[in-house]
């Protein structure tokens, strides 16, 4: 058999969505990262005026809200379209405001029950590269190859800044960094689907590892999958 399911897992900024992107296009599978779900709820909730800290309004948000995600329609560097009520918020939901407060928002039980729902939902069709923070320990773990990538925060931090740094924004490295301890502790130390790499895991650490390296890695222990 051949997998029909591949889940990656990892910390903030340690390069996870650009190998499942990387990935999904060799295998022409799906590339799905349930990341932007959470993103979208977080942008929901600051753009009705409620505050990240209501739990009750995020939770009822996540249970009501219906996301879309189809195969980008706009050649301005999007991965992905994002849909919400017939409106694109594909580039919306990448704002430093929103950036800021989506680990709040994902650490609320009712989001991740929520979302989880529609994540297992897309992911169980198949011929799908889900990533996320809990994709191989919850939201599918029935995924018959999962890989946890991790890299040092230093590194992560670097990668960050970057980035920032590529599109034009301000960027302070060190305040960066503390941003990808505080980020790392609070997803770590969730009390619900906490990050942590699955039992069957492929682990790779990536600091001392180009993108293309990864995926070349990666490309490899699947291609030895037996048919």
């Amino acid at each position: 058999m051949t997998y029909s399911m591949i889940a990656i897992d990892g910390p903030a900024a340690s390069g996870k969505s650009t190998l499942a992107y990387l990935l999904a296009k060799k295998l022409n599978y799906l590339y799905f990262d349930t990341g932007l779900m959470y993103r979208a709820v977080t942008w929901l909730v600051l753009d009705r005026g409620f505050s990240p800290s209501d739990e009750d309004a995020a939770t009822q948000l996540a249970e009501t809200v219906t996301i879309d995600v189809q195969p980008a329609s706009i050649d301005d560097g999007r991965q992905y379209d994002v849909i919400v009520e017939e409106k694109d918020i594909t580039w919306k939901i990448r704002t430093k405001e929103v950036e800021a407060e989506v680990s709040t928002v994902a650490s609320y039980p009712g989001v991740r029950k929520a979302l989880t729902a529609q994540q297992r939902r897309i992911g169980l069709k198949g011929q799908v590269i889900m990533v996320g923070r809990d994709i191989g320990t919850v939201v599918l773990p029935e995924a018959e190859f999962k890989i946890y990538l991790d890299a040092s925060p230093e590194e992560r931090a670097r990668r960050r800044y970057q980035e920032l740094v590529a599109r034009g924004e301000k960027a302070d490295y060190t305040q960066i960094l503390e941003k990808v301890y505080e980020r790392d502790q609070l997803d770590s130390n969730r009390a619900v689907a906490p990050l942590k790499p699955a039992a069957d895991a492929v682990i790779i650490n990536s600091s001392q590892m180009s993108i293309n390296e990864v995926v070349e890695k990666i490309f490899f222990l699947i291609q030895k999958n037996p048919d």
